[in-house]
């Protein structure tokens, strides 16, 4: 492969505006090649730096991130409304945690080895194509203005307003890391949807439980519906789940997190311009009908990454396959609607589809066979009644929602 030409001192072959889950795993990859030059732009300390974040995902024993996983557990159960289990072991995957900051730590640091790898602490206003490339105009945190190129720009930020869609549901939900005055967790466990929670009147609800030790865990309250709570809200919610349903007893709330994520059948570009390309939530990465994200930003910043290495044309693959989509916006249309029981439907689902293939199939990776199969085991006439009328509704547009990076 011909050698580049060099650089100037303010270019780049790659700038990443954003450092969460997407920039942070593009500049991971980037990295690892050790074949194109990056420089990441992160907010600076102050309002516009989002907090803490948890991110989780499920894969087999690669090694991948293993030195800044939290936890992982190989057991996933869902309780129903009337306090019936469902506990499956999804053996060769495993369910994974990883904190922000441990990962953001480890990217910076890589950045700091590279010989081509930088990180800008600083605000991008406009991000526009130019000659050979394109530019980001940012403000330093002393108000300077600095200008910044690269051959290709990735950028991350949440859109200022969601693409029309003819569904618009938001996942939203608040979480505490608790520690218990006794042990009341079993850390092999994940209780990944626990539906013994009071139901709203428009979607579902459930609770989410990440065991780290006996005592210790995040809690969650998370909504499935059209408009998130008011703080007060979800604290109220969660006490009542953590003393009256899962009888945690005294526990102290030793930090908390609360996001929304958009669950929406609209269609995300991932290009913005000859040079500019969106990544993460921004670029579709999203799963409409679960809001897992992590999983999908890894497959597109590998393949990106591998593009670059190997002096193909830069370009953001598709996170999820046309079929995943088309089968998300007849599932979100359903329980938008109200024609099926969210409750009974997920709870029924990993009752009678094996636990590998139902989380392959959350992941986009099943054979047109077995997603026939894992259908019949949905509640077949309303899901039908509501893909013959999808094609004739009308897609609408909506405000996007302050995103907050969390589990998913």
């Amino acid at each position: 492969m011909s050698r580049r030409p060099a650089l100037p001192a303010d270019t780049s072959d790659v700038l990443i505006v954003g450092g969460g889950a997407a920039g942070l795993s593009l500049a991971y990859r980037l990295t690892e090649t050790g074949t194109t030059t990056v420089t990441v732009i992160e907010p600076p300390e102050g309002p516009t730096r989002p907090p803490e974040r948890t991110w989780c995902y499920w894969d087999q024993d690669t090694g991948d991130f293993d030195e800044v996983i939290t936890a992982s557990w190989c057991k996933l159960r869902v309780r129903g409304t009337d306090g019936s289990e469902v506990t499956v072991d999804p053996a060769p995957l495993r369910y994974r945690m990883l904190r922000s900051a441990p990962f953001e730590r480890v990217v910076h640091s890589r950045l700091a080895r590279s010989p081509g790898g930088h990180m800008v602490r600083a605000t991008a206003d406009t991000v526009r194509d130019v000659s050979d490339g394109a530019e980001v105009r940012c403000t330093a945190p002393d108000g300077r203005t600095l200008t910044l190129r690269a051959r290709h720009v990735f950028d991350s930020r949440p859109l200022r307003a969601l693409p029309p869609a003819r569904t618009h549901l938001l996942q939203h939900f608040r979480g505490w890391f608790v520690r218990t005055d006794a042990d009341r967790f079993d850390p092999a466990v994940v209780d990944l949807m626990d539906f013994r929670v009071p139901q709203p009147r428009h979607g579902l609800a459930f609770g989410y439980v990440l065991p780290l030790a006996p005592d210790r865990a995040l809690v969650e309250y998370t909504e499935f519906s059209r408009t998130p709570l008011t703080t007060e809200a979800y604290e109220a919610a969660l006490g009542r789940y953590s003393r009256e349903i899962l009888g945690l007893g005294a526990l102290t709330v030793e930090a908390a997190e609360q996001g929304v994520i958009p669950m929406t059948d609209a269609r995300f570009p991932r290009r913005a311009g000859s040079a500019v390309f969106r990544i993460g939530a921004a670029g579709g990465a999203t799963r409409p009908a679960t809001g897992y994200t992590f999983a999908a930003v890894q497959r597109q910043s590998r393949a990106i990454a591998a593009a670059l290495r190997d002096g193909r044309e830069a370009a953001v693959p598709a996170p999820h396959g046309r079929r995943a989509l088309a089968m998300d916006a007849v599932l979100l249309r359903a329980l938008d609607t109200g024609r099926i029981d969210g409750p009974d439907f997920f709870t029924t689902l990993f009752r009678r589809t094996p636990p590998e293939r139902l989380l392959r199939f959350l992941d986009g990776a099943t054979s047109l066979p077995e997603e026939w199969g894992i259908g019949l085991r949905t509640p077949v006439g309303p899901m039908l009644r509501t893909a013959l009328e999808l094609p004739f509704l009308p897609r609408r547009v909506r405000p996007a929602p302050r995103i907050g990076e969390s589990h998913r």
